[in-house]
């Protein structure tokens, strides 16, 4: 493995790698995993259970260039209600798969552009999610929210919902910067959002933003950042640029040569989580940042911090029920993804079948690596007296020492921790912890 430095001066290109939001990637999910098997998993989930559940809405009025998650552009609404009613059909196969009622503890809406939905295709959904998922009465309710597709009758529709906290995409505020990743937001239009979730009792507000964005600059990166701090914001991710065009064909409209160097991204990162602490925010994980009394920087503090498909999560339930296009679940016996295209998995759900087409059914030895990447991610640290296999992970720990020298310690028990000043690079040095085949160009830029 090609290794950099992890002092300031680093110049060569960092290599690439996973994000780690599931072990092993989902780049290493294969169709030996289908409906009946996934209908089988779903069986095995103990009435009751405590579950996080995922609904996928992949539409967009606009395709942002920079990104690279499963959606897809319209600008007719025209769409939307007809996926909403392959959801119903898929939430109904689900329900009906289980044994027993569960318990949302968790649940998300993602995409795409959730608030592109009109209010009442937003208040059906929930209903829909609510008839047959049933969110306890503490769930935690998140919505990725796009400010420019916020208005006052949608706002009310979450909030009638019980959501209790939103999830803005920011990206960036420097007009350069927006015009070479194709997103126009003016920061009066997210101050709105923002007050409009806050006078109706969302208050728990994330932010999200890149470094790494073409055109960007340590002083156009302060701006962003000094705009959205005012918005006192409880969380910030801080996300690095993924420029993955193989991926994400959109991202072919960004020039390679307006992207920052691997210097000067490194840089940026730097300047971004600097900035954030100085404003009184927790560093959580690689990427986030929150206020003392937020529950996840509790979470960091007190080792429950956790990472799946959505980042840094507070969330410890340990079934994820995924919903729509493309979404992954993650449930007692592996990973089970439905079919990519909104048209093929909505054909399969109508057709009354599970639109699982791919997956992984997990081993003992991912379990152990899954648990031990996921504390090096979320607490820089893995203790193999605290895994189900302490002689393999300390076997790890030794080969993550010799490769990363200056990166980590390890004492004679075979605690490794990661020096504060080389955390950027855990993704790399949780590749040591890795037993499948990592591709390099199939993986964003690790710093």
């Amino acid at each position: 493995m090609t290794h950099i430095d992890p002092g300031p001066g680093a110049a060569a290109p960092p290599p690439r790698a996973p994000r780690y939001t599931s072990y092993p990637p989902a780049t290493h999910f294969h169709d030996g995993v289908g409906p009946d098997r996934a209908r089988h998993w779903l069986g095995r989930i103990a009435p009751g259970t405590r579950v996080s559940v995922y609904a996928h809405i992949p539409f967009c009025r606009r395709l942002c260039w920079f990104c690279a998650c499963r959606t897809q552009g319209t600008l007719s609404e025209a769409p939307l209600a007809p996926y909403i009613d392959a959801l119903a059909a898929e939430i109904d196969l689900v329900a009906d798969a289980l044994p027993g009622a569960v318990a949302t503890a968790h649940l998300h809406l993602g995409g795409g552009t959730p608030t592109f939905l009109p209010p009442a295709l937003l208040v059906r959904l929930f209903g829909l999610l609510d008839a047959r998922l049933p969110r306890m009465p503490d769930a935690e309710t998140s919505v990725e929210v796009d400010p420019t597709e916020l208005d006052a009758a949608r706002l009310d529709a979450l909030a009638g919902a019980r959501v209790t906290r939103a999830s803005l995409g920011v990206q960036d505020f420097d007009p350069a910067v927006q015009r070479a990743i194709g997103r126009p937001q003016s920061f009066e239009r997210t101050r709105q959002a923002v007050e409009g979730l806050r006078a109706r009792g969302i208050d728990a507000i994330n932010l999200d933003l890149l470094y790494g964005l073409p055109k960007q600059t340590a002083a156009s990166l302060e701006r962003t950042l000094e705009l959205a701090l005012s918005l006192r914001p409880d969380r910030l991710a801080i996300y690095g640029y993924a420029h993955v065009p193989w991926a994400s064909k959109r991202q072919v409209m960004i020039r390679s040569e307006d992207l920052p160097d691997a210097t000067a991204r490194l840089d940026l990162s730097r300047r971004a989580a600097a900035r954030a602490r100085a404003a009184g925010y927790q560093p959580v994980g690689i990427d986030h940042f929150a206020l003392p009394d937020d529950p996840m920087a509790r979470a960091a503090r007190d080792g429950t911090l956790r990472r799946n498909f959505q980042g840094y999560t507070t969330d410890t339930a340990p079934t994820l029920i995924g919903l729509g296009a493309s979404a992954i679940s993650r449930l007692p016996g592996g990973y089970a993804q439905n079919a990519p295209r909104t048209a093929d998995w909505r054909a399969r759900v109508l057709q009354g079948r599970l639109a699982t087409v791919r997956g992984h059914v997990a081993t003992r030895d991912d379990a152990v690596r899954a648990a031990a990447i996921e504390r090096l991610l979320c607490a820089f640290r893995v203790d193999p007296g605290e895994l189900a296999d302490p002689a393999l992970i300390a076997t790890l720990t030794d080969r993550a020492a010799r490769a990363w020298p200056d990166a980590v310690l390890r004492d004679a028990t075979g605690i490794l921790t990661i020096r504060p000043g080389a955390r950027h690079l855990a993704r790399l040095i949780a590749m040591e912890f890795d037993a499948y085949a990592v591709s390099p160009d199939r993986h964003s830029v690790a710093v």
